[in-house]
């Protein structure tokens, strides 16, 4: 019998994640984390999820199957722990933690903490690698940078001045180009994987947070926070082509794996927008638990 998909919600002032049927809405789990949970990441093989607690500062490592908690990650130096991501071969984890500017390497599965990197920047916030994981991309919100890490050695190679308040950041999946939403000046920057330089500059909504490549990489999906609603980018272009309007305060977006469906969770609506990706526009939310941010797909097989 075929296991259901599932979405993965994050209810940042509850401390719970949720685990959604995808055709029902129903909450199949609820699962207690650390305090303030915002992002979430899973393993290549889909069994274990990674969920940042940012004001707990601490890292839960959940056991997807059995939907439970299993270990907590933690360090002196956790200030405000936020984006993870783990190498496609499943053997380290990366975790960007805030306030302290640095990104954690942690070995997997054991868990050994393997090298601590300081960007030099400040509220250093997200992770983007390239596809082939040579690089990863880290946005300083407070810098209004964007930092290059070179994985081979795990050291900072460059700081690449971008827009004010630079947050959202993805590669995309051909890994020529990357796209950054600066949540300041509200505009997007596009620059090139190659020499780093600036490839185009579009204007967003009001408080770009995050950025998401469509599966097929036609699309770039960046919610906008304050305008409560979800800039298309058409990545041909590099152009805005539609501006779909969701729950107020979107933040995390995640895409199912055919890239037929996104969902976007709303925070201060309490529920997740679900895209028609064909049609570009919302048939219908879910409701989740208070404040969801950070989401994530699980294709059951």
């Amino acid at each position: 019998m075929a296991q259901r998909d599932l979405l993965i919600v994050l209810n940042k002032d509850e401390d719970t994640v949720l685990f959604l049927d995808v055709e029902s809405g129903e909450t199949v789990e609820k699962v207690a984390v650390g305090h303030n949970p915002h992002e979430v990441c899973l393993s290549p093989d889909g069994r274990v999820a990674y969920v940042s607690n940012a004001l707990g500062n601490s890292v839960s490592v959940l056991d997807v199957e059995a939907r439970r908690e299993v270990e907590r990650l933690e360090h002196p130096e956790f200030q405000f722990p936020h984006d993870l991501k783990i190498t496609p071969d499943g053997r380290k984890l990366y975790l960007a933690v805030t306030y302290a500017n640095k990104v954690f390497v942690y070995e997997r599965p054991s868990h050994r903490l393997l090298k601590v990197i300081p960007t030099g920047q400040r509220l250093s916030h997200m992770l983007a690698p390239t596809p082939d994981w040579t690089r990863v991309y880290i946005p300083n919100i407070g810098s209004h940078t964007l930092t290059v890490l070179d994985t081979a050695a795990d050291e900072v190679r460059m700081h690449i001045p971008v827009g004010r308040g630079p947050e959202g950041v993805a590669v995309h999946p051909s890994g020529g180009f990357l796209y950054v939403a600066n949540q300041d000046d509200n505009n997007l920057y596009v620059l090139s994987t190659d020499h780093h330089g600036l490839l185009a500059r579009h204007p967003l909504g009001t408080c770009p947070v995050r950025m998401v490549f469509s599966p097929d990489g036609r699309y770039a999906f960046v919610p906008n926070r304050e305008s409560h609603d979800l800039s298309v980018m058409d990545t041909q272009r590099h152009w805005e082509i539609k501006r779909i309007p969701v729950g107020r305060w979107p933040g995390g977006v995640a895409f199912d794996p055919a890239g037929r469906r996104a969902y976007v969770a709303n925070n201060k609506t309490n529920d997740i927008s679900v895209i028609d990706v064909e049609a570009l526009k919302e048939i219908g939310r879910i409701d989740a638990g208070i404040h969801p941010d950070g989401i994530a797909y699980l294709a059951g097989g």
